[in-house]
């Protein structure tokens, strides 16, 4: 049996980023760099285009996907906007954040899970937004792995998870976030929820509509989902993982040679010998830890070992964000 190729990693030329363009138009499937993760999108008012993403990355289809725009036409277009979304859009976008607003029928329901709402953002990268706008297209872009594993930060994380199911990936380097969008529930103004954290804050969002924004606790267990990454257990390596306040000492934990432990820090005098010990980042810095997050939990999860350890961020605004992913990539 003859094996699929890969898909192929394309430079960003115009004249590649003029034929991915087509690509998508066709309604074929493109891995594509945000600032946050990489991407896998497709025609977001194309259905069939649409349920190839769900097939690619054996996704369940009641969790929606978020439709990126290139500019504030296209958010009229597929939303049901209000003063406080434009307001936000003004601030943050191009940007990490993602807006559920009421959707307009034009959004196919498999793009919103079925429910009456849309998932919205305008993404920072580039060579995204010229794609975006080559396209003439909104494009429904969930994370570019499958379902459930660790999100990609590099066009060689697309290749190795979607490699044989997608055929074209847009090289933008590595993610410069690191962790996907802050997701902020709008449908009603007075009562703004993040939904999920991310780069965008929620005191950065309290500050810009002037009024308390709350973070949603409460987990869906069934049902279609009202964004993406609500899921308890998500962005999760295929090794065991276990989430603690603080890791013991790293001379301690060099000792059990079988299992990996990831500081949020580079721990004191950590044994030159060993092999078994990580961190995010030398000196604790989130922007960094953020950003190296998924390549160092890809990285561990590769290397055969029996348990992960994993030690929460410190600190506020991204560490909620860095400290949710770790969260959902342990929960058993």
């Amino acid at each position: 049996m003859t094996a699929k190729p890969l898909a192929r990693i394309y430079r960003g030329t115009p004249r590649n980023l003029a034929y991915l363009a087509r690509r998508l138009r066709d309604g074929e499937l493109v891995g594509v760099p945000t600032e946050t993760v990489y991407g896998l999108a497709a025609n977001a008012l194309d259905p069939r285009a649409c349920r190839a993403i769900f097939r690619a990355k054996g996704r369940p289809t009641t969790d929606p996907l978020i439709v990126h725009i290139h500019g504030l036409a296209q958010l009229e277009q597929i939303a049901e906007t209000n003063p406080e979304a434009l307001a936000l859009a003004r601030r943050f976008w191009p940007g990490p954040l993602t807006l559920v607003l009421p959707k307009r029928s034009i959004v196919p329901d498999l793009v919103s899970a079925g429910l009456p709402s849309v998932a919205v953002r305008m993404p920072a990268h580039p060579l995204f937004r010229r794609l975006l706008k080559q396209s003439g297209l909104p494009l429904a872009a969930p994370s570019a792995n499958p379902f459930g594993y660790v999100s990609p930060t590099t066009a060689d994380h697309v290749r190795a998870g979607l490699g044989t199911k997608i055929r074209h990936i847009l090289d933008g380097g590595p993610s410069k976030i690191g962790v996907e969008s802050t997701i902020l529930d709008l449908r009603n103004t007075r009562r703004p929820q993040v939904l999920r954290p991310g780069a965008v804050t929620r005191t950065q969002l309290e500050e810009a509509l002037r009024r308390p924004v709350k973070q949603k606790q409460k987990r869906p267990t069934s049902g279609a989902l009202l964004a993406p990454g609500l899921m308890s257990r998500h962005y999760s390596p295929r090794t065991p993982a276990e989430l603690h306040a603080r890791l013991p000492a790293a001379s301690l934990a060099a000792k059990r040679v079988d299992e990996a432990w990831i500081y949020f820090r580079r721990p004191d005098a950590p044994p030159p010998y060993a092999k078994n010990i990580f961190w995010l980042d030398e000196r604790g810095r989130l922007e960094s830890a953020a950003h190296r997050l998924f390549a160092v939990l890809r990285s561990v999860d590769q290397q055969k070992f029996r348990r992960i350890h994993l030690e929460r961020a410190t600190g506020t605004g991204l560490a909620d964000a860095i400290n949710d992913r770790l969260q959902r990539a342990a929960s058993r």
